[in-house]
């Protein structure tokens, strides 16, 4: 084992750690993003694996080489494990125990029976599948951060590549025992692989940790933080400036004297209501386009809507809130919600103005003794004046 293959695993042992701490100090200033906490545990076994191995190149022994085995395979499971975490939300532990586990058990006995050349060959093959595995999983992910998530596939793809030359030579060369670590130009390869590798996936992996913070503030800005329905800024973001035709309608909601309960029960209470009458909402219009406007204003834009279909949601929402009991201590109260209607034309009609008529109808609504739902008849006439100049 020559000099230069020692000071390559050193650096590649000194990047790994840096690494870790550089993430875990990414992790640490906002912790959201729990994948990088898994990352630098799988980083922590993964640089005592390799200064394990370090050792052992120094002066062979089967304590060290099984040291690095069970380290180095824990840490690559753990990384696998945080891959599947950052795709799906879900818990890595059990996953990666398993899989080390799987990959320990039949290569940890030969390294102690003295097959060390076959136990390296399994080390390896187990480090290209869980390296393939890892760059599956972002690869799967990338429409969320095309670019570093791209960039991370490729490079745990390459890392697992090298590992397979790594045991294609052992089994060319039939080298089912050595004595020693290996050494061969595959081995050489795979540590200056690795170091560019884990060099490349860090900067990636802050990049994808800026992107996400970057998509969580876009989120807040266009979240009601107390409903999780978009708010208004959203709702015009999405819809500001479209044309509506005769099968949209906006409906605007506004919860029947939402100051009173306020005034009498508390804002507590007042927010208990918003979120249940936000609840009911996504019941009956599970649809993208439901906002809350402000205080106790709501609205939904529903498309491809048969003629008084809009006007059957928006009376079975009226009626699912107003049979609600809300509890407030030893009282239970009950609200009500006037809503008002307007449709888009056969020739197109702004979002803004048709939120606008719906506006005016819920009002019309409340001036009616609120509890009832109002249909803007304005655009209705404007349609019907158009048919007949086309007729």
């Amino acid at each position: 084992m020559t000099l230069d293959y020692k000071s390559l695993l050193l650096a590649l042992g000194v990047s790994a750690a840096c690494l870790m701490v550089t993430l875990f100090g990414t992790w640490f200033s906002r912790r959201t993003d729990s994948f990088l906490l898994t990352l630098v545990i799988a980083l922590s076994m993964t640089v005592t694996g390799i200064f394990a191995y370090g050792f052992y190149t120094a002066e062979a022994g089967t304590l060290t080489a099984s040291v690095a085995y069970v380290f180095m395979i824990s840490g690559l499971s753990v990384i696998y494990g945080a891959s599947v975490q950052f795709r799906t939300g879900a818990r890595p532990w059990r996953l990666a125990a398993l899989l080390a586990l799987a990959a320990i058990a039949p290569g940890l006995p030969l390294m102690i029976g003295g097959l060390d050349g076959l136990g390296f060959i399994l080390m390896n093959i187990a480090a290209a599948l869980l390296l393939g595995g890892t760059a599956w999983q972002y690869w799967l992910a990338r429409s969320e951060a095309p670019g570093p998530l791209t960039g991370m596939a490729i490079l745990y793809a390459m890392s697992g590549f090298s590992f397979v030359l790594c045991a294609s030579v052992l089994i060319a060369n039939q080298q089912w025992v050595l004595g020693h670590a290996p050494n061969n130009w595959a081995e050489t390869l795979n540590i200056g692989i690795c170091i560019a590798g884990m060099t490349g996936i860090g900067a990636l992996s802050l990049a994808l940790h800026q992107w996400r913070m970057a998509a969580l503030h876009r989120r807040e800005a266009m979240t009601d933080a107390l409903t999780g329905l978009m708010n208004r800024r959203a709702m015009f973001e999405r819809n500001g400036g479209r044309m509506l035709g005769t099968s949209s309608a906006v409906i605007v909601f506004d919860i029947d004297r939402f100051k009173t309960i306020n005034d009498q029960y508390g804002h507590a209470v007042g927010d208990e209501v918003l979120k249940i009458f936000a609840e009911d909402l996504l019941v009956e219009t599970p649809g993208p386009n439901t906002a809350r406007l402000g205080g106790e204003e709501f609205a939904v834009l529903l498309d491809n809507v048969l003629p008084g279909r809009a006007e059957r949601i928006a009376n079975d929402i009226r009626n699912r809130f107003g049979a609600r009991d809300i509890t407030v201590g030893v009282d239970r109260v009950r609200c009500t919600v006037s809503a008002g209607i307007a449709v888009g034309s056969q020739s197109g009609v702004l979002f803004e103005t048709v939120l606008s008529l719906a506006d005016a109808a819920l009002y019309e609504a409340k001036r009616a003794g609120r509890d009832r739902v109002q249909v803007s008849g304005y655009l209705r006439s404007v349609s019907s004046g158009e048919n007949r100049t086309s007729a």
